[in-house]
C-alpha cells in the first residue's frame, strides 16, 4: 500500500519508513541496489557473490579421495577439533584484552572527572570538568573513527554481516586481519569514549574473524604471515569456523556457550549438522573458560576460580534475607509480564524504525560526501552525549536514601561494586551523608555498572529519574547506532529495557501496593523485552539470558516475554539486523518461502540466457567471455547435432567435444555391459560362464552405436564453430538451442587454468595437457587471480583448454517442474552457489542463483504469474 495507516504509520509493515514494495519489479531498474523513488526501497544488489558449499567433485578431489583412508580421516578430524580449540582460545583472549583496557580507560577518565566534580562541585567550576570529560570521550572517539576510515567494513556491530556471511553470502573484507584489528581497537575507543554503545555485539565479529582466518594460516594483509598448510583451503570449511567463532564470541561476551551455539544456528548457519554442533559447542566453552581464567586471576588474583564467565555479568538474583514476603516471580507476575513484552515489541519496532530513518538519512547525505564528514557525525554524537550525560547527572537527578542492603549486597553484586573505586555504582553528586544521586548513578557509571544496579540495587530510583533516563538513552542509543564508530547494541538495548522494567516495578510497587514484587526481577524482563523487541531473536536469547543470571527458573518468563515482544514487532517491522542488511541489499535467504510461492516452478524463476562453455574450448573464447561477463561460474555443454561423423573429420577441437560428449553418455545396456566385464575378471570360471552366455558380443563400431541413438534421440540445429562465443546477432533458436549439460565451472578454476598455462595445441591430444593438483587448484584460495591481470601476451589464444578433468560433473541439478518451495530448501539446506535446470533428456534449460531466491525477485515474479493467468 503506498499509504500509511493511523498513528502507527512510521514504523507500519506497509507504510513508507518500513514497508515493502508492492508495485516495482527489480527488471524495471537498470542497477539493482538502487532506491526506488515512491517508497525509497533499496533492492537486492547482484554484485554480492555467494559462497559455494558444495564440493567441487573433479579429477583433482578424486585423487585427493583415493590417497585417503580411515588414519588420514581421522588425523584431518583431530586437526579440526584442534582448530576449534584454538578458535575460542583465541576469541576468548581478544575478548580479555578488549575488557582490560576499557575499565583500564574508564578508570583513568572516571577517576579524573569525578575528582573534578568533586572539587568543583565546591569551587563553581563543574564547567572545567565537563571540558576534562569532553576531552577525554572526543579524542576515544575520533580514535575510534579513523580506524573506521582505514577498514569501513569494522563499523557497526558486524552482526548483521556475519548473518550474511553464514547465510551463504561473501561480504567483502568482512573476514580479514585488518577488519579484526580496526574492530577491536575501534571498540575499545568507542566504549570507552562513553558512547552509548557494547563491547558485545563486536565481540561476535571479532570471533568470527578469528575462526575464518586462524585456520588458515596466512594473511592477505600481512603477506609475510604465510605457512604451508595444506587443509580446510574451501568455503565449506570456512564457513563451519566462522560458525564457531561467531558462537564463541556471544560466548565470551555473555559466558552463555550454549547460547552461543543456538546463536550460531539461530541467526545464521544454513547447513548444520550433528558433528558441527559438537565443534561449535566445544569452541564456545574453551572461549568462556579462557576468559574466566584469566579475568578471574587478573582482577581477582585468584588464578583457576574463575569467577567472572563472560564480559557482562548479571549478578545473583535473590531476595533480601530480611524480606519474607518477596518472590523472585509469582504466577500472577506472568500476566505483567506478557504486556511488558506487547510495550518492549512496540518500543523495539519504533527504535527499529527510526534507525532506519536515520540509515537512509545517511547513506543519502552522510556516506557520498569526503570521509572527514563521517568522523564529524561521530564527534558530533559524542558532543552531544557527552553534554546530555553531564547536564543530566548533575541537574536531573534526585537525592534518594541509601538502604543498608545497597551498602551491603550479596556476595557477586559486592565482588562488582568494590573491586575498584573508580567502578563504585553509587554516585552521591551534590547530595547530602546517607543519600546519593539516582541519575548520576546510572549515567555517570560504566553501562555493565548501571544494569547491575537497575537489577540488585535495592534502594529507590525515582519514577522521573528512570523515565528521564529511558527517554534520553533510547533517542541516543538510536542515534549512535550506525555512525561510523564500531559498536554493539546488546548492552545499549538491555540498559535502556532495565530501566523501563525497573519503572514498571516501580509504579506496582508504590502506586498499586504490589508489596511482593521483586523489583530486579522486573528490571531483567524490561530487559528481554527491549532487546527482544529490536533484534527480535528467540532461542538464542532466552537461553544467554538465561546462562547469564545462572536462574534456570527465569527460563519461563524470558521466553514468554522474548515470544510476545518478537510478535508484537514482527507485525510492524522487521529487527534490526534484517534492516540494516536489507540497506545494504544483500540477497538474504530466509528459513523458508511464503505458501503462496508453490505457485511458481523452477521454470519461472530460472535464468534462460545461459553462458557456457565447452569441454574443449580455445583460450581466445574463454578470455573473451571471463572479460566480457561478470558470472561466477559456466555450465559445460555440448551440442546436438545430427551429423556429427563428418564435423569429426573436418576439425579436431570439435572432434573432441564429439568424442566426450559420447563418452559421458551413460545407457542401461552400456551399465551393464561393463558390469559385465568387471565380472569377468573375477577369478572364477563360474562367473565367466555366466557371463559369456547371457552378454551379447559387444559391437565393433561402438561409436555408430552410438550414433544411431542419437540420431534417434535428437532432431539436427544450427551447426556453429564450438569456440564461438554467444552473439548479439544469433538469432533466438541458435541462442537458445538445446545443449547437453555435462557439468558447472567456477570463474576462479578457469583464471588458474589460464595463469598456470593449462593447454594443449590443436595437433596433440587432450592428454598431453598438464594436469594441476588439487593443492595446486586451491593454491591462491580465496583471493584468486583475476582475469583482468592476465598478461594476454604470455597466451597462444588459439590453444584449447581441456576444461572437463577440472568441473563439477555431478552438481545438484532440478527439473523445470519443481517446485519454489523445493528449489528454496535445497539451495539453502545445501549452500549452493548455483543451481542449474535440467530438462528431462539431459538438456541444460536454465541456471537459478540467490538472486533468483529472494524475497523481491519471487514477488516479482508471482505478479507475473497473476497477469499471465
Amino acid at each position: 500500500m503506498a499509504g500509511c495507516r493511523g498513528s502507527l504509520c512510521c514504523c507500519c509493515r506497509w507504510c513508507c519508513c518500513c514497508g515493502e514494495r508492492e508495485t516495482r519489479t527489480p527488471e524495471e531498474l537498470t542497477i539493482l541496489g538502487e532506491t526506488q523513488e515512491e517508497e525509497d526501497e533499496i533492492l537486492p544488489r547482484k554484485d554480492y557473490e555467494s559462497l559455494d558449499y558444495d564440493r567441487c567433485i573433479n579429477d583433482p578431489y578424486l585423487e585427493v579421495l583415493e590417497t585417503m583412508d580411515n588414519k588420514k580421516g581421522r588425523r584431518y578430524e583431530a586437526v579440526k577439533w584442534m582448530m576449534v580449540f584454538a578458535i575460542g582460545v583465541c576469541t576468548g583472549l581478544v575478548g580479555l584484552f578488549v575488557d582490560f583496557f576499557v575499565r583500564l580507560f574508564s578508570q583513568l577518565k572516571f577517576g579524573v572527572v569525578q575528582t573534578s566534580v568533586e572539587e568543583c562541585s565546591q569551587k563553581g567550576c563543574l564547567a572545567l570538568s565537563l571540558l576534562e570529560l569532553l576531552g577525554f570521550n572526543l579524542t576515544f572517539v575520533f580514535l575510534a573513527s579513523l580506524l573506521v576510515l582505514i577498514e569501513p567494513v569494522a563499523a557497526g556491530s558486524g552482526i548483521p554481516e556475519i548473518k550474511c556471511y553464514l547465510n551463504g553470502v561473501k561480504v567483502p573484507g568482512i573476514v580479514r586481519l585488518r577488519t579484526l584489528l580496526c574492530k577491536v581497537f575501534g571498540v575499545l575507543f568507542s566504549v570507552a569514549g562513553g558512547l552509548f554503545v557494547g563491547k558485545e555485539g563486536p565481540m561476535i565479529h571479532s570471533g568470527a574473524v578469528v575462526g575464518a582466518g586462524l585456520p588458515q594460516f596466512q594473511s592477505i594483509s600481512l603477506r609475510k604471515i604465510q605457512f604451508n598448510f595444506p587443509y580446510f583451503r574451501s568455503d565449506r570449511d570456512k564457513r563451519d569456523f566462522v560458525s564457531a567463532g561467531a558462537a564463541a564470541g556471544v560466548a565470551a561476551a555473555f559466558g552463555a556457550p550454549i547460547g552461543g551455539t543456538l546463536f550460531s544456528l539461530e541467526e545464521g548457519s544454513s547447513f548444520w549438522n550433528q558433528g558441527l554442533t559438537w565443534k561449535v559447542l566445544f569452541c564456545s566453552m574453551s572461549a568462556t573458560f579462557t576468559l574466566n581464567f584469566f579475568r578471574s586471576g587478573i582482577q581477582f588474583g585468584s588464578w583457576g576460580s574463575f569467577q567472572l564467565p563472560g564480559l557482562l555479568n548479571f549478578g545473583e538474583f535473590k531476595c533480601s534475607d530480611s524480606d519474607k514476603k518477596c518472590h523472585l516471580w509469582t504466577a500472577m507476575d506472568l500476566g505483567f509480564f506478557v504486556v511488558m513484552g506487547v510495550i518492549g515489541g512496540l518500543l523495539g519496532a519504533t527504535f527499529n524504525c527510526l534507525n532506519k530513518r536515520l540509515a537512509k538519512y545517511r547513506m543519502r547525505n552522510v556516506h557520498p560526501k569526503p570521509k572527514l564528514v563521517r568522523v564529524l557525525e561521530s564527534l558530533l554524537v559524542s558532543l552531544v552525549t557527552t553534554v546530555v550525560v553531564f547536564m543530566a547527572s548533575m541537574v536531573l537527578g534526585e537525592c534518594r536514601q541509601m538502604s543498608s542492603s545497597s551498602q551491603i549486597g550479596n556476595d557477586s553484586f559486592q565482588l562488582q561494586v568494590t573491586s575498584e573505586d573508580v567502578n563504585s555504582s553509587i554516585k552521591t553528586f551534590f547530595c547530602p551523608n546517607e543519600t546519593y544521586n539516582d541519575m548520576a548513578t546510572l549515567f555517570f557509571n560504566p553501562q555493565e555498572s548501571a544494569i547491575l544496579q537497575l537489577f540488585h540495587q535495592d534502594g529507590t530510583f525515582s519514577p522521573v529519574t528512570l523515565a528521564l533516563f529511558f527517554a534520553l538513552y533510547f533517542l541516543l542509543a538510536c542515534w549512535t547506532y550506525g555512525a561510523s564508530v564500531p559498536s554493539g547494541l546488546f548492552v545499549p538495548s538491555l540498559l535502556c529495557g532495565a530501566a523501563f522494567g525497573r519503572l514498571v516495578a516501580n509504579v506496582l510497587k508504590s502506586y498499586i501496593g504490589l508489596g511482593h514484587i521483586y523489583s530486579g526481577t522486573f528490571a531483567l524482563i524490561g530487559a528481554a523485552a527491549f532487546l527482544g523487541g529490536v533484534v527480535r531473536m528467540t532461542i538464542s536469547l532466552t537461553v544467554i539470558l538465561i546462562e547469564s543470571t545462572n536462574e534456570i527458573t527465569y527460563g519461563l518468563p524470558i521466553m514468554i516475554t522474548l515470544m510476545v515482544a518478537k510478535w508484537t514487532g514482527d507485525f510492524f517491522n522487521k529487527g534490526i539486523y534484517d534492516i540494516h542488511v536489507g540497506l545494504r541489499g544483500v540477497p538474504l535467504l530466509e528459513w523458508e518461502t511464503e505458501v503462496e510461492m508453490d505457485k511458481l516452478r523452477a521454470s519461472d524463476i530460472m535464468e534462460p540466457n545461459l553462458t557456457y562453455v565447452y569441454p574443449h574450448t580455445r583460450i581466445q573464447s574463454l578470455v573473451s567471455i571471463l572479460r566480457t561477463t561478470v558470472h561466477h561460474a559456466f555450465p559445460v555443454v555440448t551440442e546436438n547435432r545430427g551429423n556429427e561423423k563428418e564435423f569429426m573429420k573436418g576439425n579436431q577441437l570439435i572432434s573432441n567435444n564429439i568424442k566426450f560428449k559420447k563418452s559421458s553418455i551413460v545407457t542401461r545396456a552400456g551399465e551393464q555391459r561393463r558390469r559385465s566385464q568387471s565380472m569377468k575378471s573375477y577369478p572364477s570360471s563360474e562367473l565367466r560362464n555366466v557371463c559369456d552366455e547371457h552378454v551379447p558380443e559387444e559391437p565393433a563400431e561402438k561409436e555408430d552405436l552410438l550414433q544411431q541413438m542419437l540420431e534417434r534421440r535428437y532432431t539436427p540445429y544450427p551447426n556453429l564453430y564450438p569456440d564461438q562465443s554467444p552473439s548479439e546477432d544469433w538469432t533466438m533458436e541458435e541462442r537458445f538451442r538445446p545443449l547437453t549439460f555435462h557439468g558447472l565451472i567456477l570463474r576462479s578454476q578457469l583464471v588458474t587454468l589460464l595463469v598456470r598455462g593449462v593447454c594443449y595445441s590443436e595437433s596433440q591430444s587432450s592428454a598431453s595437457q598438464p594436469r594441476l593438483s588439487y593443492a595446486e587448484m586451491a593454491e591462491d584460495y580465496p583471493r584468486y587471480p583475476d582475469i583482468h591481470d592476465l598478461d594476454l601476451t604470455l597466451l597462444n589464444p588459439r590453444m584449447i583448454v581441456d576444461v572437463t578433468p577440472y568441473m563439477n560433473p555431478s552438481p545438484f541439478t532440478v527439473s523445470p517442474n519443481t517446485h519454489v518451495s523445493q528449489v528454496f530448501n535445497l539451495f539453502r539446506t545445501m549452500g549452493l552457489r548455483h543451481l542449474p535446470v535440467v530438462n528431462a533428456v539431459g538438456e541444460i534449460v536454465g541456471i537459478i542463483t540467490r538472486h533468483n531466491l529472494t524475497f523481491e525477485f519471487l514477488h516479482a515474479r508471482l505478479r507475473q504469474h497473476y497477469q499471465t493467468i
